[in-house]
Protein backbone atom coordinates (compact mmCIF):
# COMPACT_ATOMS: atom_id res chain seq x y z
CA UNK A 1 0.00 0.00 0.00
CA UNK A 2 1.26 3.72 -0.86
CA UNK A 3 2.25 6.11 1.99
CA UNK A 4 -1.32 8.27 2.43
CA UNK A 5 -0.85 12.46 2.21
CA UNK A 6 -3.15 14.38 1.33
CA UNK A 7 -1.46 15.64 -2.12
CA UNK A 8 -2.58 12.05 -3.10
CA UNK A 9 -5.38 11.91 -1.30
CA UNK A 10 -7.04 14.93 -3.43
CA UNK A 11 -5.88 13.93 -6.60
CA UNK A 12 -7.36 10.45 -5.91
CA UNK A 13 -10.60 12.98 -5.13
CA UNK A 14 -10.12 14.82 -8.34
CA UNK A 15 -9.91 11.74 -10.59
CA UNK A 16 -13.20 10.63 -9.61
CA UNK A 17 -14.53 14.09 -9.83
CA UNK A 18 -13.23 14.47 -13.79
CA UNK A 19 -14.58 11.20 -14.20
CA UNK A 20 -18.26 12.45 -13.99
CA UNK A 21 -17.55 16.14 -14.61
CA UNK A 22 -16.37 17.36 -18.59
CA UNK A 23 -16.66 20.73 -20.30
CA UNK A 24 -17.53 21.38 -23.35
CA UNK A 25 -17.57 24.74 -25.86
CA UNK A 26 -21.76 25.73 -24.60
CA UNK A 27 -20.96 24.77 -21.09
CA UNK A 28 -17.00 24.89 -19.81
CA UNK A 29 -15.84 23.40 -16.78
CA UNK A 30 -14.54 26.31 -14.13
CA UNK A 31 -11.69 24.37 -12.65
CA UNK A 32 -9.75 26.04 -9.57
CA UNK A 33 -7.12 25.21 -7.74
CA UNK A 34 -4.72 27.24 -5.09
CA UNK A 35 -2.00 26.52 -3.63
CA UNK A 36 -0.02 28.51 -0.19
CA UNK A 37 1.16 31.22 -2.35
CA UNK A 38 -2.03 31.65 -4.98
CA UNK A 39 -5.53 30.99 -6.52
CA UNK A 40 -6.05 30.41 -9.93
CA UNK A 41 -9.11 29.81 -11.99
CA UNK A 42 -9.43 28.51 -15.52
CA UNK A 43 -12.74 27.87 -17.57
CA UNK A 44 -11.49 24.81 -20.06
CA UNK A 45 -13.31 23.61 -23.16
CA UNK A 46 -12.43 19.71 -22.71
CA UNK A 47 -13.46 18.63 -26.23
CA UNK A 48 -11.65 20.59 -28.18
CA UNK A 49 -8.75 20.91 -25.51
CA UNK A 50 -8.77 24.52 -25.19
CA UNK A 51 -8.71 27.19 -22.31
CA UNK A 52 -10.77 29.47 -23.13
CA UNK A 53 -9.66 32.15 -20.74
CA UNK A 54 -8.28 32.11 -17.15
CA UNK A 55 -7.97 34.65 -14.46
CA UNK A 56 -5.34 33.78 -10.89
CA UNK A 57 -4.10 35.62 -8.37
CA UNK A 58 -0.91 36.68 -10.06
CA UNK A 59 -3.31 38.95 -12.38
CA UNK A 60 -2.72 42.38 -12.54
CA UNK A 61 -5.69 43.99 -11.63
CA UNK A 62 -5.37 42.05 -7.97
CA UNK A 63 -3.32 44.39 -5.80
CA UNK A 64 -2.01 42.12 -3.25
CA UNK A 65 -1.32 38.71 -4.71
CA UNK A 66 -2.35 35.69 -1.93
CA UNK A 67 -4.25 32.89 -1.16
CA UNK A 68 -7.05 33.94 1.13
CA UNK A 69 -10.84 34.08 0.94
CA UNK A 70 -11.00 37.67 -0.22
CA UNK A 71 -8.53 37.39 -2.91
CA UNK A 72 -10.20 34.19 -4.00
CA UNK A 73 -13.59 36.29 -4.21
CA UNK A 74 -11.49 38.84 -6.56
CA UNK A 75 -10.40 35.73 -8.62
CA UNK A 76 -13.77 34.92 -8.98
CA UNK A 77 -15.54 37.98 -10.12
CA UNK A 78 -12.44 38.24 -12.50
CA UNK A 79 -13.47 34.85 -13.99
CA UNK A 80 -17.50 35.80 -14.37
CA UNK A 81 -16.57 39.13 -16.25
CA UNK A 82 -14.07 37.38 -18.35
CA UNK A 83 -16.40 34.71 -19.17
CA UNK A 84 -19.07 37.56 -19.89
CA UNK A 85 -17.05 38.49 -22.40
CA UNK A 86 -15.93 35.08 -24.21
CA UNK A 87 -20.25 35.08 -24.35
CA UNK A 88 -20.16 31.89 -21.24
CA UNK A 89 -23.15 31.92 -18.98
CA UNK A 90 -23.15 28.35 -17.86
CA UNK A 91 -20.60 26.57 -16.65
CA UNK A 92 -19.83 22.97 -14.96
CA UNK A 93 -17.89 23.41 -11.63
CA UNK A 94 -14.65 21.46 -10.90
CA UNK A 95 -13.58 22.19 -7.61
CA UNK A 96 -10.32 19.93 -8.00
CA UNK A 97 -10.63 17.80 -4.87
CA UNK A 98 -10.59 20.50 -2.55
CA UNK A 99 -13.92 20.72 -0.30
CA UNK A 100 -16.11 23.13 -0.95
CA UNK A 101 -15.55 25.38 1.88
CA UNK A 102 -13.40 28.24 1.76
CA UNK A 103 -11.67 29.69 -0.55
CA UNK A 104 -13.21 27.45 -3.31
CA UNK A 105 -16.75 28.47 -1.69
CA UNK A 106 -15.80 32.51 -1.65
CA UNK A 107 -14.49 32.06 -5.68
CA UNK A 108 -17.95 30.18 -6.84
CA UNK A 109 -20.17 32.58 -4.93
CA UNK A 110 -18.11 35.65 -6.65
CA UNK A 111 -18.48 33.98 -9.87
CA UNK A 112 -22.35 33.03 -9.54
CA UNK A 113 -23.01 37.06 -8.64
CA UNK A 114 -20.63 37.94 -11.77
CA UNK A 115 -23.43 36.23 -13.93
CA UNK A 116 -21.94 32.45 -14.26
CA UNK A 117 -24.60 29.73 -13.51
CA UNK A 118 -24.06 26.66 -12.19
Amino acid sequence: MSKLNRKSVRQRIHSRIRKKVAGTAERPRLAVKYSNQHVYAQLIDDVAGVTICSASSLDKSIETPSSNVATAAKVGELIGSRAKDKNVEAVVFDRGGHLFHGKIKALADAAREAGLKF
